[in-house]
């Protein structure tokens, strides 16, 4: 695609070079610049992409694109030549961020327009909820794409993924190998920051769901407070044509309030479109009636606890608004198993292993509260991620006011060091003078819950749940939860 056809699709403020020149790709980082791409400098948070505007003209960059002026004349004079010979260009618009967004949905061929996409978000549930509606709609028998927290998947070819929500110029190349194969609806999962920092600016969204919103993302790498928070968060409800909002969330009016498409609501406590009622909670699954305006039917879970009721009653709604039949979405969950969801590990004893992604304190109570509901004593261990906003001295507080004996070790601590993470979390324990043990390294923690591990309990491995590696400072290693139990049980002989 020629640069002056591209560049059609942001604010232009000033264009020097050549606009005739093709444009191979659309990229942000140097590692990735190649012959004829157009490298886009945006400001991070630890780094900003106009001081790497050399480097990538060095490494043939045919067109740069800035939003600072003063980088924008400087780097003109000094590469005046390269622009005046037409082997380079040089873009000057009001936000490089939105030309990430536009540039990559332009170059790409916008092809969002060619999917039917749903969008999730929430500070929790958007993995299980979106792996739902992926269940559903495959059932009825479409081809659907998924982008999400764990992986993304084009029908059932599953790809790897570093971010929920990924860079617009990794996200629209993704959608358009969607389009061309074939897939008819994508589910996505649309974290704050995608939205915040418009990774999925350009997309057009059919049908999109609010789950509900917690203390999760609050620090000054993400957002600064729950409005900035609630903010991003309600843009994807200018962007789709259904919103199926949480009318039990108490930010539900909030994330409605400047909602430019049709409202819906699911609930369980409070009126609404499509309202569970009848609930009974099992063990390891949950049944309820779904209520709606046409009529009610049986909605059968194999994950147990409230969460799934909110997380399956969102998915519904949604496959119903995309006209799916409620025999067909009843089918779809039936069935449905997430990996790190409440996931049950088999161990043959007289008590219970249960892996479950909770990682804030909201999701602590949660899947705890479930675990309650059917065990003698709840064993709780978590830690918490490095180089991350996490409420580390309150997810203390709350896993320790709320489980029966609680363990403080390890999740991934990234650059950080361990001990102090676990330190940090321990200070919230503490106070309230309930019974908890710290074991830094997250194996040793493991193999002490389950060698400690009495008739009726249920332990609960929280924070990792599909994950199958752990992030350490200088390397990641394999760790795989499931293995870790084996191994421990084992251990104990019979």
């Amino acid at each position: 695609m020629k640069l002056k056809d591209l560049a059609a699709a942001i604010p232009v403020a000033g264009m020097l070079g050549n606009r005739e020149t093709e444009i191979t790709d659309i990229v942000t980082s140097t590692s990735l610049v190649g012959e004829g791409c157009c490298f886009i400098c945006v400001k991070g948070f630890r780094t900003d992409g106009h001081a790497f505007a050399a480097e990538a003209a060095e490494k043939g960059a045919s067109a740069i694109v800035m939003d600072n002026e003063n980088f924008y004349r400087n780097f003109a004079e000094k590469h005046k030549a390269a622009l005046k010979a037409g082997t380079l260009a040089l873009i000057l618009t009001d936000s490089s961020r939105h030309a990430v967004a536009m540039l990559s949905d332009k170059f790409w061929g916008h092809p969002s327009g060619e999917l039917r996409l749903t969008g999730v978000t929430g500070t929790k549930g958007k993995t299980t909820t979106s792996l739902m509606i992926k269940k559903i709609m495959d059932t009825a028998g479409r081809r659907t794409g998924l982008v999400g927290t764990m992986y993304n998947m084009i029908g059932r070819e599953i790809i790897p993924t570093e971010r929920t929500t990924p860079e617009a110029n990794v996200l629209q190349p993704l959608l358009r190998r969607m389009a061309d194969s074939g897939v008819s609806d994508c589910v996505m999962e649309v974290s704050s920051q995608g939205l915040k920092l418009e990774r999925v600016g350009g997309c057009v969204y059919g049908t999109c769901v609010f789950t509900n919103l917690s203390r999760d993302h609050i620090g000054e790498t993400e957002h600064p407070d729950m409005e900035d928070y609630a903010a991003s968060k309600a843009k994807l409800f200018r962007m789709c044509e259904n919103g199926v909002f949480n009318a039990d969330s108490d930010w539900f009016e909030r994330i409605s309030r400047d909602a430019s498409c049709r409202i819906y609501t699911y609930g369980i406590d409070r009126d609404a479109d499509f309202r569970a009622e009848d609930i009974v909670y099992g063990s390891d699954c949950v049944d309820y009636e779904l209520c709606w305006p046409l009529g009610r039917f049986h909605v059968h879970v194999r994950i147990p606890g409230k969460f799934s009721v909110y997380n399956s009653l969102a998915a519904a709604a949604v496959c119903i608004l995309e006209g799916i039949t409620p025999e067909t979405v009843a089918e779809g969950l039936k069935d449905i198993v997430v990996k790190g969801k409440a996931e049950i590990v088999p161990t043959g004893r007289d008590f219970t292993v249960m892996i479950d992604y909770a990682h804030n304190p909201d999701s602590f109570i949660n899947i705890i509260t479930t675990a309650k509901a059917f065990a003698k004593r709840v064993v709780f261990l978590f830690g918490a991620g490095g180089d991350r906003n996490r409420p580390r001295a309150l997810m203390g507080e709350t896993a320790a006011s709320c489980a029966d004996f609680t363990i403080i070790t390890s999740d991934n601590p990234r650059t950080e060091d361990p001990a102090k993470i676990v330190a940090d979390i321990e200070e919230g324990a503490r106070k309230t003078g309930r019974p908890y043990i710290c074991i830094v390294d997250r194996k040793q923690a493991i193999c002490y819950a389950i060698s400690n591990a009495k008739p009726g309990d249920v332990i609960i491995l929280a924070g990792k749940g599909h994950e199958t590696t752990q992030i350490l400072k200088d390397r990641v290693i394999p760790f795989d939860e499931r293995e870790v139990v084996k191994e421990a049980l084992q251990a104990l002989g019979k």
